[in-house]
């Protein structure tokens, strides 16, 4: 072993040598190209005020220092970017080195001191070539550059134009609108913690510590777990890790529908993954022009009709709603506890959301950082501006999301509020009242046929679709997305009518519920394809809109089926998957799971040093790596906040003796009372 840390040692020796070698062969180069930059006479003082006598002195400084090849000036100029190479093939940023450029902090006398400050220098790309593509008629070219930190943009944008004169002995810049944004420069200097920064670290540390606590009481203090106090287990690691880990056998139940555990993780999984390409589509990759022709390839279909998968989501919802509020009304006599039933539902989500909207602005740029992300989280201005709009639960009618994935959690709560009313209506009038939610799922279709026609919306990519009108309209609005929520609705119903009930189907009906339900789903994610690709003419209004709407009732039809066909033992394969038991946990963490890993994605997504490379591939891998954390990062925050306040709140509901493994059961949110931890919400 010795012998083998002496090799590691050499091996280390020599590359550290090989590596200052190279880096004085690089200085050396610079100091050849040095003289280049005398163009420091060249920049117009006129337009520099006596505000920034420091800049000027700082950029006397600089040029002269490049003159005489000082490591720390040419360290400055050597941090820059160039002009990008594979221009045409969608090459559109260098970033340089931005950690070089940062670590600049020269003492030159007392009274001065020059610190890098790193920014991007933007060119429209229509100024250098003709795009021939109206999406990027307003793209730009992002090149990196370094300047003294007490220079502003504007300062630097006749500099820098002039030192790119100087390099390229042209004048053909004067014709290029080059221009330098203060706001997305940075520099080493990070800002002072305010006091909602604090409030977050304390009130996080707070909770772990309690957790922490209770958890070695429970492991060294407690042997019988009988006697461990109430509150102890279900604040507890431990304990709620049993909880979150175990695997029941529902099949011996009837109230359990084993299948939705792998419908919804499924479900769970397609959303990370869409929310996976939306980050890599932004990155600064150097196949943009690939990226718009895979745009056009079948498996970005998956990617541009991934809003099924949070209809799926609503279908789940409605189901469990009607289902298990069925059942308890009709052991109360028809009683039901709306407020009740309010104040749980708030209980069991508003702690996590409110909580991710601080970590998610807070604590982002403190876990994070890089040169796409001078302005942190890319949602903080709306959440600054508008964070009681997510928790009031109406942010997808009222602003822009806070965070991105909020808006299904103001549209689930919206259908919960007004949910007591179809309770009621059903349990009084039976199936009149379901004829009657039947006949308003045809409106809401109609109104959401009629929104696109009128306005001439469209949702393809191709056609210049899901600009912010059309997205709120026709993707974030309620009422658009009612008509899978309530097919489940009527769908739970109809199992709460049959419960118990065995339907013996033939073959032939099995098979033709199964080839129908496919068609449905396939026809619903690649019946655009053909129409997707570019060369193709794009649809009319009315054909669009005949998709978006039939769509929206095909998908949870065909989930009907999949779930009767799995409980009613015609499921085979498919009931096989959809119910292992191995669902079961990542279903008790999939709400944690889903508010959690865009976080992971942006932070990994714009901490990159290096441009991108677009693919399946990569998306894939970097899929499986954000996922990941987004699991552990999901599982600790679940043991810190959502187990235990679920089980407080479970606790401190008057029903008796709650099991306290399973803390946080909340009423009219599950079919599987032993898996109540998240089951109805949207994870």
């Amino acid at each position: 072993m010795v012998s083998g840390i002496a090799i590691v040692m050499v091996f280390g020796l020599g590359l550290i040598g090989a590596i200052e070698v190279k880096d004085e062969m690089h200085l050396n180069l610079l100091r050849s190209i040095a003289p280049l930059t005398n163009n420091f006479n060249l920049l117009n003082t006129e337009t520099i005020t006596s505000d920034d006598s420091q800049c000027i002195a700082d950029l006397a400084v600089l040029v002269e220092s490049l003159k005489g090849g000082k490591t720390w000036a040419l360290k400055m100029l050597d941090s820059w970017g160039s002009f990008p190479s594979g221009l045409l093939y969608g090459t559109f940023y260098d970033l340089g080195n931005f950690d070089e450029c940062l670590k600049i902090q020269q003492e030159i006398s007392n009274t001065q001191t020059i610190q890098g400050k790193y920014c991007f220098m933007a060119i429209p790309l229509k100024d250098v070539i003709d795009p021939q593509i109206e999406a990027l008629q307003s793209e730009q070219i992002k090149i990196a550059t370094c300047f003294p930190a007490s220079c502003s943009g504007p300062q630097m944008d006749i500099f820098a134009k002039q030192l790119l004169q100087s390099f390229l002995n042209s004048s053909s810049l004067n014709s290029i609108n080059l221009s330098i944004e203060e706001s997305g420069c940075q520099t080493s200097d990070s800002e002072p913690w305010d006091g909602l920064t604090i409030f977050t670290v304390v009130i996080l540390s707070i909770f772990t510590l309690i957790v922490i606590l209770c958890t070695f009481y429970d492991y060294f203090m407690c042997e019988d777990q009988k006697r461990l106090p109430p509150l102890v287990k279900i604040i507890s690691a431990r304990a709620n890790s049993r909880s979150l880990f175990r695997l029941v056998d529902g099949s011996s139940n009837p109230n359990v529908i084993e299948c939705l555990n792998g419908i919804r993780c499924m479900s769970l999984i397609w959303v990370v993954y869409l929310h996976e390409h939306m980050f890599s589509l932004i990155s600064p990759n150097i196949n943009f022009t690939y990226v718009v022709s895979w745009l056009g390839t079948p498996m970005s279909s998956f990617f541009q009709h991934g809003y099924f998968s949070v209809d799926t989501f609503l279908f789940i919802g409605g189901l469990l709603l009607s289902m298990t509020a069925l059942r308890t009304m009709e052991k109360t006599k028809g009683k039901l506890n709306i407020p009740m039933m309010y104040l749980h539902r708030i209980i069991r989500i508003w702690p996590v959301l409110a909580m991710a909207i601080l970590v998610y602005v807070k604590m982002m740029p403190i876990v994070s950082g890089g040169p796409l992300f001078k302005r942190g989280f890319h949602g903080k201005e709306a959440c600054v501006n508008g964070w009681y709009w997510d928790l009031l639960f109406i942010q997808n009618y009222a602003v822009k999301d806070c965070l991105d994935q909020s808006w299904y959690l103001a549209v689930d709560m919206q259908l919960y509020v007004i949910s007591p009313l179809l309770l009621i209506g059903i349990y009084k009038w039976g199936k009149k009242a379901a004829a009657g939610i039947a006949v308003l799922v045809v409106l809401l279709l109609g109104c959401l046929f009629a929104t696109q026609m009128v306005n001439n919306y469209s949702m393809e990519i191709k056609n210049g679709g899901g600009d912010a009108e059309s997205n709120q309209k026709l993707y974030l609005a309620t009422h658009t997305h009612c008509a899978p929520w309530l097919v489940g609705f009527l769908f739970g119903y109809f199992l709460h009518l049959n419960r118990g009930r065995k339907f013996q189907l033939s073959r032939l009906v099995v098979w033709s519920g199964w080839f129908l339900s496919l068609a449905m789903m396939f026809t619903s994610i690649f019946a655009l394809y053909p129409a997707a690709k570019w060369s193709a003419p794009p649809l009319s209004t009315i054909e669009e809109s005949l998709y978006y709407t039939l769509t929206r009732l095909g998908w949870p039809l065909a989930l009907c089926w999949v779930v009767f066909a799995c409980m009613q033992g015609y499921g085979s394969l498919a009931n096989s998957f959809l119910s292992s038991p191995l669902w079961q946990p990542l279903s008790r963490l999939s709400y944690s799971i889903y508010i959690w890993h865009m976080f992971i994605q942006e932070v990994n997504s714009r901490n990159v040093r290096t441009s991108t490379y677009f693919s399946e591939y990569t998306v894939i891998r970097n899929f499986w790596s954000d996922f990941g954390i987004s699991l552990v990062m999901s599982y600790i925050l679940y043991l810190i906040i959502e187990a235990p306040i679920g089980g407080l709140d479970a606790l401190w509901r008057p029903q008796g003796n709650v099991k306290a493994p399973a803390p946080s059961q909340t009423i009219l949110t599950s079919v599987e009372l032993e898996n109540p931890q998240t089951q109805d919400v949207m994870k």
